[in-house]
């Protein structure tokens, strides 16, 4: 079963089209796509695990830290690129989303909404705030660069990114009140009208 923000990614992403998805964990979404969507393309990651249970789900993948760029990958080489829940956890946030609209002709991005109340909360507390999208202690934390939907949004556009989908999730629900404070993922689909 596909997680909730990768099952909205996946309605997202056209029959037939090839993606490629970076930090693609297990290759669960590239699975599904295959075989519900007729796409193929690739997954990159870095971890030994994923890569291995890649290999198992029979998806092609690449292992690479994400770091170090796309050179890999030709221009417009892929109709979508998918980076999910990984933005967070990259340390060059603005390059490897230029390297999204370099290799793909459309992007799609997932991330914690670190605006959420919850999260306020917590800080107000004193606390870091820990929560099932952001699981982690702040001593061992992957997440680097928390950052809230309004936050993204000023970045894509800086970056020349056209926005073209927003989709703000609580249990996997779209949040039509409040977004920006109860929604506890987010998920934009973009074009680099220069790309």
């Amino acid at each position: 079963m596909l997680r909730q923000d990768l099952a909205l990614i996946a309605q997202w992403i056209g029959d037939g089209t090839r993606v490629l998805d970076l930090g693609c964990g297990d290759g669960i979404l590239l699975e599904h796509l295959r075989t519900a969507r007729r796409c193929h393309g690739y997954g990159v990651e870095i971890a030994d695990e994923s890569v291995l249970a890649c290999a198992r789900r029979g998806v092609n993948v690449i292992q690479a830290d994400l770091e170090s760029g796309l050179r890999m990958f030709a221009d417009d080489m892929f109709e979508t690129v998918v980076l999910s829940q990984t933005l967070q956890a990259m340390h060059h946030v603005e390059a490897i989303l230029r390297e999204m609209g370099r290799v793909g002709r459309r992007g799609i991005v997932s991330f914690p909404n670190f605006g959420h109340w919850r999260h306020a909360v917590s800080l107000l507390g004193g606390r870091m705030p820990v929560t099932p999208e952001i699981p982690y202690q702040w001593y061992d934390t992957p997440n680097i660069h928390l950052c809230t939907p309004k936050d993204f949004e000023v970045l894509a556009a800086r970056l020349g990114l056209r926005i073209t989908d927003r989709a703000l999730l609580a249990r996997g629900r779209p949040v039509r009140f409040l977004p920006d404070l109860r929604a506890t993922v987010a998920v934009y689909r973009f074009e680099n009208p220069a790309g």
